[in-house]
């Protein structure tokens, strides 16, 4: 995954998970599993070229409903929750603890009870907000409007001003602010803009649900109605002078450095020295804008929406925003919205892993570091670093012999491999939340702490080196990422484990599991986007003309190839947006695959279940993407998410590998099958 789109808070995939006793990452009891492949999730009748998703998986899809809080099920989300599970018997006995004030164990405590007390939050319901409400209640110029949305930005609840602070891309050694889009109560601009008809049906639900938060916040049915067809107007104007998800995939069609009176010029209803003078910065007379146009478009309707509008724009955001927090009725009808009517999902997830997930989201050091003190096993971290090398090896040598780059620029590409920063397992420095107010009995105010506590520590970072040691994901995350400013690869501790890695698994199955999610981070350092930064982090291009001529062919197979995948029957993928996840998903078999067969067991033949090493190896592959997901679900994410649906994200790379069709005899006529020089072969 692509730290970019950690950043972006874009959805990130899940992981994977077997068994329900809490253990170490890194270890399974061996009772419980003796073969890591097991054949009564396959389907056998089904041919390997012909499907090869459903051979591995086919009777697992079959036989298993997705559970009725999830709205899609499979090896990620098992482990997400079997890691959920121990980190909730972690929360039940760390509230029994007396522990000191500030202190990891006292915060995570007193957060979890604040939001499992359901009493005292419904009797509280939005008068929490009162503070926040009055503010907005009181606009009545332009300025005033301005103050209030830069002021709920500082806790949290950023709405057309949407912000974060992160290393310049072509300047990674110093900080800078950036602004990009936003301001929307809808996924993305699709929903605004697709003319089919579940689309309008998601837009007069969107409506409705407008009208329903204005209406528990105090306003009568005529207003709230009123109201709510005006803000809809709002961000479909905010909409219209929005990208779409697919195209803010390229980074120097993101970067836009300007300084605030140049901006200002541009955008004469934002005056950025006040905005910045209003959020606490000083000393900086730059920004960087991924979208310019939102902000030229949202300069005029600073001025020209009736603030009324705007009021009721805010109050509106401001309750959805805290809905989870108030009361049941907020909290079920931001439920019925975009859980039920948005993804398909049926029931609330469980009080105890919502809440968590909160916490997780707030203050997730202090919970991660729990949850390593417990959970992680330090030998897994070394066995990591190994499997990391090796992975790193393959990959050099892959370059080395590529029949299509010149060696000028493998010389380039082999010391940006040769530079990758490894994190594994958890930080080696802890965040800091000295002075963060956190009590047991105001769940709502603890999430708004938390979030101006971590608004002042990023407003810290400006003026001062990039601290790389930072991570983006929290230890206790089911998930892996790569950061082109920083270079690295990161693999929290909640993914070593099964089906990713196991000490008692034999190679063939971790090289096919954590394997390729090693060699997809590293590709993601040589994908469409990654493949834009150097060896130091910074945007700048280190490809020869003809190089980069092929190299954009090259990865124009792999979107035209998903380009062609249906999902729900009519709905394709779009190669373009998920073109990065994809050219990293044929980089991480593929370079897994050459690591592996550098072992004792991919060098021999010897069967385990029947199974062939190269058979086990792919087959770990397809059980690591065993999945499914409610239709709703399926269809909000082909609109927003940069991977490929789990069943694609199985085949479509092994469609351009040799060596499974080798290992499986695939031969023309199999419906998977593709002609030599169809093969898309990048790394």
């Amino acid at each position: 995954m692509q730290y970019k789109t950690i950043v972006a808070a874009a959805l990130a995939t899940g992981i994977i998970g077997c068994g329900t006793a809490p253990g170490k990452p890194g270890e399974q009891a061996a009772a419980e599993r003796t073969t890591y492949l097991d054949r009564a999730n396959m389907d056998t009748t089904v041919k390997p070229g012909d499907d090869f998703f459903l051979y591995v998986n086919g009777a697992w899809v079959k036989n298993t409903p997705i559970p009725g809080d999830k709205t899609r099920w499979g090896s990620f989300d098992e482990l997400r929750d079997k890691t959920n599970k121990s980190v909730h018997t972690l929360l039940e006995e760390v509230v029994k603890e007396n522990a000191t004030a500030g202190s990891p164990q006292f915060n995570v405590a007193a957060f979890y009870k604040s939001g499992m007390d359901t009493a005292a939050i419904d009797k509280a319901g939005s008068t929490v907000l009162q503070k926040q409400l009055n503010a907005i209640k009181a606009i009545s110029t332009p300025q005033q409007l301005m103050d209030v949305i830069i002021e709920n930005g500082k806790t949290g609840l950023s709405t057309v001003l949407p912000n974060y602070i992160g290393p310049d891309d072509k300047n990674v050694t110093q900080n800078i602010i950036q602004f990009t889009q936003g301001g929307l109560g809808l996924p993305s601009k699709d929903y605004y803009t697709d003319k089919d008809a579940g689309a309008e049906k998601n837009r007069e639900a969107y409506k409705a649900y407008i009208k329903k938060m204005l209406s528990l916040g105090g306003a009568d049915t005529a207003t709230a109605g009123k109201d709510a067809l005006a803000i809809f107007d709002l961000e479909q104007q905010l909409a219209a002078a929005s990208l779409y998800p697919r195209e803010m995939r390229d980074p120097q069609k993101m970067y836009n450095k300007f300084s605030l009176e140049a901006f200002t010029k541009q955008t004469p209803g934002i005056d950025w020295k006040a905005v910045f003078d209003k959020m606490g910065i000083s000393g900086q007379d730059t920004l960087l804008v991924t979208v310019p146009q939102y902000y030229k478009t949202l300069s005029g309707l600073l001025t020209s929406m009736p603030v009324a509008t705007w009021k009721a724009y805010l109050t509106y955001n401001l309750l959805s925003r805290m809905a989870p927090y108030l009361g049941k009725e907020f909290d079920a009808a931001h439920f019925d919205f975009y859980d039920k009517t948005l993804s398909g999902q049926k029931e609330q997830k469980p009080r105890w892993e919502r809440v968590m997930q909160i916490i997780n989201g707030s203050i997730g050091e202090q919970l991660g570091k729990l949850y390593v003190d417990r959970y992680f096993k330090p030998e897994a971290k070394q066995k990591m670093m190994e499997l990391v090398q090796n992975l790193q090896d393959a990959f050099k040598n892959r370059i080395r012999n590529l029949d299509w780059m010149s060696d000028a620029t493998k010389q380039k590409a082999e010391a940006k491999l040769a530079s990758f920063m490894k994190k594994i397992g958890y930080p080696d420095k802890w965040k800091d939340y000295s002075g963060l107010g956190i009590t047991p009995d105001n769940y709502a105010q603890n999430v708004l702490n938390a979030a101006a506590f971590e608004y002042k520590r990023e407003l810290a970072k400006l003026g001062k080196p990039v601290d790389r040691t930072e991570w983006g994901m929290t230890p206790n995350t089911v998930n892996a990422y790569y950061n082109p400013a920083f270079n690295e690869i990161v693999f929290p501790a909640a993914i070593l484990q099964f089906p990713f890695f196991d000490f008692g698994a034999d190679d063939a199955v971790n090289y096919g599991g954590i394997g390729a999610v090693i060699g997809h981070e590293m590709t993601h350092g040589f994908d469409d986007q990654g493949a834009q930064y150097a060896a130091d982090g910074n945007l700048k291009n280190w490809w020869t003309p003809e190089d980069e001529k092929k190299f954009k062919a090259k990865t124009k197979m792999v979107e035209e190839q998903f380009n062609k995948y249906t999902v729900l029957d009519s709905v394709h993928i779009n190669g373009a947006l998920t073109l990065g996840e994809n050219i990293a998903d044929l980089g991480g078999i593929t370079i897994a695959y050459d690591a592996f067969k550098k072992t004792k067991q991919g060098q021999g033949n010897e069967l385990i279940d029947g199974f062939t090493p190269d058979q086990r190896f792919f087959l770990s592959w397809g059980q690591v993407w065993r999945g499914k997901a409610t239709p709703e679900r399926a269809r909000q994410l082909i609109k927003i998410d940069p991977h490929s649906p789990a069943e694609w994200r199985a085949m479509g790379p092994l469609t351009n590998f040799e060596p499974w069709y080798k290992a499986f005899n695939v031969q023309p006529g199999d419906k998977m099958y593709k002609p030599e020089n169809e093969r898309a072969k990048i790394w």
